[in-house]
């Protein structure tokens, strides 16, 4: 399945900020198991990279992406440790050709219509954008799709529950991105049972 029908189908992406490697695994596999399966490591701890192996190498159905990817060097460090997509917050030509080069999907983050216009001279035609609700939200991504028809996105910063089903609801979303489904009280605590039963709550949602 190709990126794009692959998040499509996934609607809701985890955005994932592991400082405690060892609970990696157990916290993908209830998002796993309440149905949110492309999961994006940020690159913001120590432990990222090697949460992202981790998952990779035990979670099974899991599809894991590496995001808060700011430059080549972490590109091919999340490569190599298994990320499956890259996010980035902002976009930059040299991070696209990177991606190109190691042969994965990148998800440059947007905020204006000069970064989606660099980022279509590059070839790319989906999108994060971020940080949606302070960008102006539903609003502003309902007037880029008029010079952006071809052009997908997927909004972060600011999504939650309230918002999703609007966010979901516009042709040019293609997903969104959130923690809502993680809260750090409930990870730190362990309680992934909770997690799984957000995660499910979410899926439900976004449906």
């Amino acid at each position: 399945m190709e990126f794009l029908d692959r998040l499509r189908a996934a609607r809701i992406v985890p955005v994932m900020v592991i400082k405690d490697v060892a609970q990696a695994v157990p916290l993908a596999r209830a998002l796993v198991a309440g149905g949110l399966t492309m999961l994006e490591i940020t690159l913001r701890t120590d432990s990222a990279l090697e949460a992202m192996r981790r998952i990779a190498a035990e979670v099974e159905g899991a599809t894991v992406g590496a995001g808060t990817v700011i430059n080549p060097t972490q590109l091919a460090a999340a490569r190599a440790a298994g990320a499956k997509f890259i996010v980035s917050p902002g976009f930059v030509e040299s991070l696209a050709e990177a991606a190109r080069g190691e042969d994965v999907p990148l998800l440059p983050g947007v905020a204006s219509a000069s970064d989606i216009m660099r980022g279509l001279a590059c070839g790319l035609s989906a999108f994060k954008f971020f940080p949606a609700e302070s960008l102006g939200g539903v609003a502003s991504l309902r007037a880029l799709s008029g010079p952006f028809p071809q052009v997908r996105f997927c909004p972060t910063g600011g999504v939650t529950p309230k918002n999703l089903p609007d966010y979901l609801a516009l042709p040019n979303v293609i997903c969104a991105g959130g923690s809502w489904m993680i809260p750090p009280d409930l990870a730190a605590a362990g309680a992934f049972e909770r997690v799984t039963t957000m995660a499910r709550d979410a899926k439900a949602l976004a449906a």
